[in-house]
């Protein structure tokens, strides 16, 4: 089996990076679910199989869903992410099954944030 070249990696990582960033992949939105233990005890892994549920049944194979670690907000989980694309990120918490379908169907599909389950639309810097 021939090794792995540097060039090599350097193809792979620019294929991937592409495919990462909304505006210049193949995804048109991305959901990152967090999933730290503290998400996963309040109940992280039922907002993420609904999410793949419906990203099934809708046929969406322009959203990407993904996962992370903890947050840091560990009283506001379950949270989830949402990227679409040309729109700032939202950060949505204390999720259910019900408040995830709806923020697929209006932001998700319709690129209208559910500003009422939102702690925060946009990135998060530090003052420094």
């Amino acid at each position: 089996m021939p090794k792995i070249t540097v060039h090599d990696l350097k193809k792979i990582k620019e294929r991937e990076r592409k495919r990462m960033i909304l505006r210049e992949g193949e995804f048109r939105a991305k959901i990152t679910v967090h999933m730290g233990t503290c998400g996963i005890a309040a109940g992280a892994r039922d907002i993420m199989s609904v999410m793949r549920e419906e990203i099934a049944r809708r046929d969406a194979s322009d959203v990407m869903l993904t996962n992370s670690g903890c947050a840091g907000l560990c009283a506001k989980e379950p949270m989830m992410t949402v990227e679409v694309a040309d729109q700032a990120p939202v950060k949505y918490v204390l999720l259910t099954k019900e408040k995830a379908l709806r923020i697929f169907a209006e932001h998700v599909m319709d690129g209208k944030p559910v500003q009422e389950y939102a702690l925060a639309m946009g990135s998060e810097t530090v003052a420094t």
